[in-house]
């Protein structure tokens, strides 16, 4: 099989690995639809922030070429050609996502919204759809903008990356961010790499929703806004 084929999910979960593959969405969509060609990096009963295993999966990986998807545990993959639509997708864009926003303004707190009294951009600016809910058809979907679109932000929901774009351009997740804007200040880094971030239409369907506001996103926010500034 061709290497430059190959896939490997990485997801943390707070559960076990049984647990995972049975009470997940993520977990359940892969033991149905799992192309032989993909491989599981899972960190269970997980803790830890999600940058550092990350950072982790990407230098593990050195050794091969490998298209890395780093995804939450709670995704319902709805889309039989999941695999195809990913390698399509980077063939345009260096780092490939479901959601994004073509634009970036000072003191963004996600990359959907323009200020912490969580005031939506406008639609013209963003890219993507994500379906809701916890069964199927989804309860329903979130249709930001056309998708195929190149964006400065990309939600972290999904992310996809070869891991030489990460290896060869020593792009790795910032590990100051745990749980939340991880994401957002990967799609920077890769800015100023020169790096291109862009959406694509792979149908998933999101179990949870985020945690907007919460004592650890504030904190978040606010390293965020030490880090970068605007």
């Amino acid at each position: 099989m061709n290497s430059t084929n190959k896939i490997q999910i990485v997801v943390a979960t707070r559960v076990t690995e049984a647990e995972f593959f049975k009470n997940t969405a993520t977990g359940r969509s892969l033991s149905k639809n799992r192309p032989p060609n993909v491989s599981l990096r899972i960190f269970v009963e997980n803790t830890h922030g999600l940058a550092g295993l990350y950072n982790q999966a990407i230098q593990e990986s050195s050794e091969r070429s490998v298209t890395l998807v780093f995804a939450h545990d709670d995704l319902h993959l709805l889309d039989y050609h999941w695999c195809d639509r990913i390698h399509e997708g980077l063939t345009h864009f260096d780092i490939l996502g479901l959601a994004g926003n073509i634009r970036r303004i000072p003191k963004q707190p996600s990359w959907m919204h323009l200020d912490t009294k969580w005031t939506k951009d406008k639609s013209h600016n963003l890219s993507g759809l994500v379906a809701h809910g916890t069964d199927f058809p989804p309860e329903h979907m979130s249709r930001y903008g056309p998708s195929r679109q190149q964006v400065k932000l990309l939600d972290g929901l999904l992310l996809a990356v070869k891991n030489t774009t990460c290896l060869v351009n020593q792009l790795m997740f910032d590990e100051r961010f745990l749980f939340h804007f991880y994401d957002l200040d990967f799609c920077r880094q890769a800015e100023i790499k020169n790096l291109s971030c862009g959406t694509w239409d792979i149908a998933v369907a999101h179990a949870s929703s985020g945690h907007f506001g919460s004592d650890a996103w504030k904190i978040a926010y606010q390293s965020y806004l030490d880090k970068w500034v605007d």
